[in-house]
């Protein structure tokens, strides 16, 4: 039978079940096949907290969303065009999403009376008119799976729990995936297992021969490769790229790289990555809990390595006290905070910006940190190794606010030349700075005003250390009223003169009235409603936030170019207070603290409605 082959420029897929049917493995495998295809993409895993949450219930539902296209694109995508349902919960959790006309791939052998009672359906959906705004593909993919998998050695519930194959092969066979990528992963992945990983490739190419064979899929569709710019390009997801971004900053910076961590969604991909790299002289450090990770941290920075945490909020607030000894020891430390949905444990798997007035004030006294904000998953690269720059350059903790978005979510990514990476590196001091011999530990660089990097051992070198204060130039240990206020001063001053790029504006011609203002991973959702609206013919300005403290020198002058600024984040407005107390802008805040990305078209109509109260 010839079918038919349709041509898209773009296509939306969710794939929905169980947390144990192997949802995220299966997105991961298509995006992986896309990457290699060479479309633009971007991805949304949603997933429950719980190890193993309740089989067949609303709670228990996983999802991935892939997003691609043959053009550039900037979000995971609104909204489904094909909803992959492995069972009744995964139906019902995202059908409203849905637009109607959608395609649903309904896995029938799931659809029984118990799990059908269990999400409160009275009848199955497939059988009523529930479903007849939408194009279902009712396939029993369960049964279809252990059928072609009669000829091997596995037990029935092993049988079963291939069935995430099956749909990713009809699915590869729908979108015309290549396919090599798939088998070579399933052969290394259960190398110590051969027939497990026969019978997975197995299930995966009956999946493929199905959607060949059967008459409910008469059309398949080919989405063509982006045109990108030339280079070598790979998915990446952000927590891998800001790991890749500590390794280049620990090499750019010279310096060993010590990471010191404790396990917490949804950092710790972090750790689990950079303890891969041992041959760059990475060495992790796993600790008992987040006050020794940081300690050992900060201890690894004055010893002479880049001294890294990785975190999340509740992280943060535990490493407080020990940051706060970094900013009056002045030395360099990143502390990675991946931020999730709080407070305390809140929704560890979902996504917020809630952290931002906690990286700023959130340590005892007057302890200024810088902040930097990475805006895409491959973003975090340059994101670390700008971190690394100001925290070696400037002797001072930095805080790396990433989130749960950027975290799992990932993007082709080009790969940088090596070459044109920065050179971050700095020199250790290794002789007296004072008169008749004498080491100042606290004798500044008149530019950049941070105090010297004196390796512990170096002779001559001795100075105390600690987190009473210390006088100015000497490093002793000084009470003194006037002393403490020039060193408090000092210390802000240093990091309010950090230097930082100009805030850079898109307006493309000139004469937008309102401006979008966005910081961290709300950059993918606002490019996207922005272009909406110019293709409508609106006039709207867009800048985005990298350097949250200090702020770009000309953000001042930037807010009051414009008539009005919008300011979309995911919290009550932590951006927004900052922004109106320091520059007297009465921003416009628009918050949504769901645990989700902003949706492109919600965006656009929120701004289309401050174009149109001008």
């Amino acid at each position: 039978m010839t079918k038919q082959v349709q041509q898209l420029d773009r296509v939306i897929i969710r794939f929905a079940g169980d947390s144990g049917d192997g949802m995220q493995l299966t997105g991961d495998r298509f995006t992986a096949g896309t990457a290699e295809f060479g479309n633009d993409l971007s991805t949304l895993p949603n997933f429950p907290a719980e190890i193993r949450a309740p089989q067949g219930t609303l709670p228990g539902v996983s999802s991935f969303q892939l997003h691609f296209a043959d053009h550039d694109i900037l979000t995971p995508g609104d909204a489904p065009n094909v909803l992959v349902a492995m069972n009744p919960a995964a139906l019902k959790a995202n059908l409203g999403d849905l637009p109607r006309g959608g395609d649903i791939i309904a896995n029938t052998d799931e659809f029984t009376k118990r799990n059908l009672q269990k999400v409160g359906y009275a009848t199955s959906p497939l059988e009523d008119d529930t479903l007849s705004e939408w194009r279902v593909h009712a396939v029993p993919l369960t049964s279809l799976t252990v059928k072609a998998l009669e000829g091997f050695d596995i037990s029935k519930k092993d049988a079963e729990r291939s069935k995430n194959m099956f749909a990713l092969g009809l699915l590869s066979w729908l979108y015309h995936r290549p396919t090599e990528h798939t088998i070579r992963f399933l052969e290394t992945k259960f190398a110590k297992k051969p027939e497990i990983a026969k019978a997975n490739i197995a299930a995966f190419q009956a999946g493929w021969n199905y959607g060949e064979t059967t008459e409910s899929f008469s059309v398949s569709y080919e989405v063509k490769p982006a045109r990108l710019a030339p280079g070598v390009y790979r998915n990446i997801s952000g927590n891998q790229a800001l790991a890749y971004g500590l390794i280049a900053a620990s090499v750019q910076a010279k310096l060993p790289l010590f990471l010191g961590s404790y396990p917490i969604t949804p950092a710790s991909d972090i750790l689990h990555e950079l303890s891969k790299h041992k041959r760059f002289g990475i060495r992790t450090f796993q600790a008992e809990d987040e006050i020794a990770g940081v300690g050992a941290a900060l201890g690894a920075a004055f010893g002479g390595a880049l001294g890294v945490t990785t975190t999340s909020g509740p992280g943060v607030a535990l490493k407080a006290e020990t940051v706060g000894l970094a900013v009056t020891t002045e030395l360099p430390l990143i502390i990675v905070d991946v931020q999730r949905a709080g407070p305390s444990t809140g929704m560890p798997t979902k996504t917020e910006q809630t952290d931002l007035l906690m990286a700023m004030f959130g340590r005892n006294g007057e302890s200024p940190v810088p902040i930097v904000a990475p805006m895409s998953p491959s973003d975090c690269f340059d994101a670390a190794v700008e971190a690394a720059r100001i925290a070696v350059k400037y002797r001072t903790p930095v805080m790396l606010l990433s989130d749960g978005y950027l975290a799992n979510g990932s993007e082709p990514w080009r790969l940088p030349e090596v070459a044109d990476l920065p050179d971050i590196s700095q020199t250790f001091t290794t002789e007296p700075n004072g008169e008749d011999g004498a080491f100042l530990p606290f004798k500044r660089d008149t530019e950049t005003l941070a105090r010297p990097w004196a390796i512990p051992g170096t002779p001559g070198l001795e100075h105390r250390i600690g987190g009473i204060e210390k006088a100015d130039g000497t490093g002793n240990i000084s009470y003194d009223p006037d002393n403490h206020d020039l060193m408090v001063r000092t210390r802000a001053a240093k990091i309010a003169g950090i230097d930082v790029p100009d805030l850079a504006v898109d307006d493309p011609d000139g004469d937008a009235r309102v401006l979008v203002l966005g910081w961290g991973s709300t950059y993918g959702p606002i490019a996207a409603a922005v272009r909406r609206i110019r293709r409508e013919g609106g006039k709207v300005a867009q800048a985005h936030l990298r350097h949250l403290n200090p702020l770009p020198a000309n953000t001042g002058e930037v807010l009051r170019r414009y008539d009005k600024v919008l300011l979309p984040e995911i919290n009550l407005g932590q951006l927004a207070l900052l922004l109106r107390a320091r520059y007297l802008v009465d921003v416009i805040s628009y918050n949504r603290v769901r645990g989700l990305p902003f949706k492109a078209e919600e965006l656009a109509g929120v701004i289309q409605d401050v174009i149109d109260s001008e």
